[in-house]
């Protein structure tokens, strides 16, 4: 091997252990930020959702509904449902927290949340996430949404996290989904009939809360 390419392997070996410290920095300082916030309840949906959608109006109500009970909210700090989310939250005097993640599109941090935390790492985010959570609530979005709620339904299901409550808000948007875990992954044996308990699907933001409730005592 030439001394240049040896110089290049140094350097990317170099690279990645500095990337060590930089995820340990970055869990160091979200573990920081969010010790201080309890009984959280982690809203997810679409970035996408405008003001006018009353999946927007329902997430801020929700939120609003589960600040004025003592809960702290967490979502991924962008537009749409968790612009929403953490307006509610704001608004109503209770804890307002964005995740927000650096991505080249859609995602810009929005103005509501009041404890603010930037991420380079989604994985990290996750954990943040799921760590801090009492309970998940999962109103209409896409890929990001989607992956959020299957990573807490595989934690639970596989007994790595304790079980908490996860809600679909939206039975309309949901039922395609629904439809499918019943007539394909369950009929093929893929999953148990059981874990169909893992979520509920409740539309009624007064009727979330009172859900959430029956498992979180503050």
């Amino acid at each position: 091997m030439d001394e240049k390419n040896q110089f290049v392997i140094d350097a990317l070996s170099i690279e990645e252990s500095w990337r060590i410290f930089r995820i340990m920095a970055e869990f160091v300082e979200a573990i920081d930020t969010l010790s201080g916030v309890k009984h959280a309840v982690s809203i997810f949906g679409s970035a996408r959702t405008t003001p006018d959608d009353p999946n927007y109006q329902k997430a801020e109500t929700l939120a609003r509904l589960l600040a004025r009970k003592g809960f702290s909210i967490i979502t991924g700090g962008g537009p749409g449902i968790m612009e929403a989310a953490n307006k509610g939250a704001a608004e109503a005097g209770g804890r307002s927290v964005g995740m927000n993640i650096h991505l080249p599109f859609e995602q810009k941090p929005n103005s509501y949340a009041n404890i603010n935390i930037d991420y380079r790492y989604f994985f990290i985010r996750k954990v943040m996430f799921v760590k801090y959570a009492m309970a998940y609530v999962v109103l209409p979005g896409g890929f990001g949404t989607i992956d959020e709620l299957f990573e807490a339904l595989t934690l639970i299901q596989t007994k790595r996290i304790k079980s908490f409550p996860v809600i679909l808000v939206g039975s309309e948007y949901w039922k395609g989904l629904l439809d499918w875990l019943r007539k394909t992954m369950l009929r093929d044996n893929k999953i148990a009939r059981e874990d169909l308990e893992l979520f509920q699907i409740i539309d009624d933001p007064e009727e979330v809360v009172r859900h959430i409730q029956k498992y979180v005592i503050l």
